[in-house]
């Protein structure tokens, strides 16, 4: 078992997630989708995905909602971009994209 000690960067931001949602007016499902369109205008990895995830998991959240994101956002931050998100989430979520998908895709 790991204490706040063994991982004081993750503890940290762990907290400032939880402390943002507690203070923030909108609904925490509308929270969350707000974090993923940043994190995808900011390249981020899948661990960040991972971490909004987790903050989320008590929500009514659903995967069409992240999907409706992903669209509405391919506009502006491009779609090369939508794509790498959709890769981290996928890997995210445990979620693996088969060559099919890829082929369709192409």
């Amino acid at each position: 078992m790991t204490t706040a000690h063994d991982t004081p960067v993750l503890d940290t931001l762990a907290a400032m997630t939880l402390d943002s949602m507690e203070r923030c007016g909108l609904s925490p499902e509308a929270l969350i989708l707000t974090r993923i369109a940043a994190l995808v205008a900011m390249d981020a990895p899948p661990l960040s995905y991972v971490a909004h995830f987790e903050a989320g998991a008590n929500t009514d959240l659903r995967p069409e909602q992240i999907q409706d994101v992903l669209v509405a956002i391919a506009p502006v931050v491009g779609t090369a971009r939508v794509m790498t998100a959709a890769g981290h989430i996928a890997k995210a979520l445990g979620i693996e994209i088969t060559a099919s998908a890829h082929e369709a895709v192409g």
